[in-house]
């Protein structure tokens, strides 16, 4: 099955890649030359670059050649994205257009010409007034103009929806507001503030520049307590300890917990890391905070280490009467909170989808993409994200970092 669905994916990857070849080199020039064979390098090319991205971060290549093939890499997967939905979208212009053009070309073509004056014997006659407008163009001219305009759209749109959504991650993510309601929360606690973190993916592209955005912005809220919940990083403590080094810099009590990248980076040398910069990492463990219960839970990906999440190490023993916040990575956690009486999960993970039409695909795999929903008596928050992971690129998805203020309703 998995070679099955391998040869499935690389034949849908090929074809694609041949469509948009098409549409955007061989349908718009006139035959065979430099123009198609740019076309096929800078396409190969790009993924070459994208796979080698993938490849060399999962891989632990040098740090170095992973920064190389960061960038081109990984553009080139969201640009590829936003180009193929361009000439699709095209396909749906490109009748219109050329229907424009016949009409226009029948219009100038049934404009009565004035009658030509007699000319007196042995005089040369006047040169012919050209008539207004164009003259209509062969078929194969105006199918050309046609192919160039949709692909040039499409080539323009694609480019400056990459180009903004890369600005709106490096500029950094966006503080955003919500107010929970407790039951269990003691009126003393209305008001506590919570700022959540999730998904900052330190790496070859988002460095250390990028960590002291996101601790500046979570100081600047003033939050009582600070949850980071996981993927953090995407790579090892050898090459991105430096480019977390600002986390000491946090003024509020801060807390951990594994996603799943962090398993794909060494979990247990970052949980260490995290520590040593002053975060408490919450491995299937819980702190009693003054006005409610604080757990958290190792991500599902921990489970092939024999670290996955234990909700009844983290929750079995707790005092039901007092209000319980879990941090756990992944929505799809909400499920073992309900059963434990969690009053509210905060995750991360789904980047809110990240690129549209991503959150389609996110929406699939998860109960809540983005955003507070209840489930059963438990609520649900889920993050967007301060960072991005593949392409620094988000469209139609900001990242944000969550402040959640609790509010009793005893007050």
């Amino acid at each position: 099955m998995v070679i099955v669905f391998a040869l499935l994916a690389l034949g849908v990857l090929v074809a694609g890649n041949w469509y948009l070849w098409r549409r955007l080199f061989r349908d718009t020039t006139r035959g065979p030359g430099l123009a198609r064979r740019a076309g096929v390098a800078v396409i190969a090319g790009g993924w070459v670059l994208a796979i080698g991205a993938i490849a060399g971060e999962r891989a632990g290549a040098p740090f170095w050649l992973q920064q190389v093939l960061a960038w081109p890499g990984f553009l080139w997967l969201a640009l590829s994205i936003y180009l193929l939905l361009g000439v699709v979208a095209g396909e749906v212009v490109r009748p219109l257009l050329r229907r424009f053009l016949e009409r226009r070309a029948r219009a100038i073509a049934a404009v009565p010409q004035p009658e030509p004056e007699p000319v007196p014997a042995g005089a040369v006659p006047p040169k012919a007034p050209e008539p207004e407008g164009s003259a209509p163009a062969p078929e194969p001219s105006r199918r050309l103009f046609v192919s160039r305009a949709v692909a040039g759209a499409a080539a323009v749109a694609a480019v400056g929806t990459v180009g903004y959504g890369t600005y709106g991650v490096l500029r950094g993510p966006r503080v955003k507001r919500v107010t929970v309601p407790l039951a269990k929360l003691p009126r003393a606690a209305h008001g506590y503030r919570i700022a959540v973190v999730s998904d900052i993916h330190l790496g070859p592209v988002l460095g250390r520049g990028f960590a002291q955005q996101v601790v500046d912005t979570i100081n600047s809220t003033q939050p009582d307590i600070v949850a980071v919940v996981g993927d953090l990083v995407d790579g090892s403590v050898k090459d991105l300890g430096p480019a977390a080094a600002p986390l000491r810099q946090l003024k509020a009590p801060s807390y951990f917990v594994t996603g799943n990248h962090e398993y794909f980076s060494g979990a247990e040398q970052w949980v260490e890391e995290v520590r040593r910069l002053g975060l408490l990492p919450l491995e299937n463990a819980r702190t009693e905070l003054p006005y409610f219960d604080l757990a958290g839970v190792n991500d599902i990906a921990g489970e092939s280490e024999g670290q996955g999440p234990d909700f009844t190490k983290a929750l079995g023993d707790r005092d039901t009467a007092r209000a319980c916040v879990l941090l756990a990575h992944q929505p799809v956690q909400i499920h073992d909170a309900v059963k434990h009486g969690v009053d509210l999960q905060l995750s991360g993970h789904t980047h809110g989808g990240q690129l549209w039409p991503g959150n389609l695909i996110a929406a699939a795999a998860n109960p809540t993409v983005a955003g507070l929903e209840r489930y059963g008596d438990t609520q649900l928050y889920v993050s967007r994200g301060a960072g991005a992971w593949g392409p620094p690129t988000r469209v139609g998805a900001p990242s944000d970092i969550t402040v959640i203020e609790l509010a009793s309703t005893r007050a």
